[in-house]
């Protein structure tokens, strides 16, 4: 059993998998779109989102941090200069990924992962409609009169 241990492993080493997300992740902020397989779709897109994250912060520190994991000068100023700003306003969801279908040659399902393009609009939150108490009718109170009977005592000596 495999508690607590997330991530796809792909049949690839470590080594061999870090490399493959850093160079997709890479290729993604390039073309703005990559084709590839659902399962690796699905591993690279918490990492890209992180990285625009990162750009949407804008400093030092980030654009240090988004290069140790990009490691290409150009495509790193791309992601701080056009990319992240465009999300300035959006507060994640950056990605999408759009199924394809399978691939004919190992029927392995195939995918797009691709930038958001639309704008956001952010909707107004609903109005809570006004409960209001229906009218209650004033309670009559009946007058009630308590009649106390005072039993006289017959005193027989």
């Amino acid at each position: 059993m495999r508690h607590a241990k997330a991530g796809r492993r792909l049949g690839r080493k470590s080594s061999h998998r870090i490399a493959m997300f850093r160079n997709m992740v890479t290729s993604f902020f390039i073309h703005e779109k990559i084709t590839t397989t659902d399962s690796k779709a699905k591993e690279i897109r918490p990492i890209a989102e992180k990285l625009i994250t990162l750009g949407k912060r804008g400093d030092l520190h980030s654009r240090r941090l988004a290069a140790a994991y990009i490691r290409d000068a150009k495509t790193v100023a791309k992601l701080f200069t056009q990319i992240a700003p465009r999300y300035q306003e959006r507060d994640g969801g950056y990605t999408r990924i759009i199924k394809l279908g399978v691939r004919p040659g190992d029927n392995a399902e195939i995918s797009i992962l691709e930038l958001v393009e639309e704008t956001l609009v952010k909707k107004a939150p609903k109005a809570q409609p006004v409960r209001t108490a229906p009218p209650v009718a004033p309670v009559q109170v009946a007058q009630v009169t308590v009649e106390v009977e005072t039993e006289q005592a017959a005193v027989t000596p």
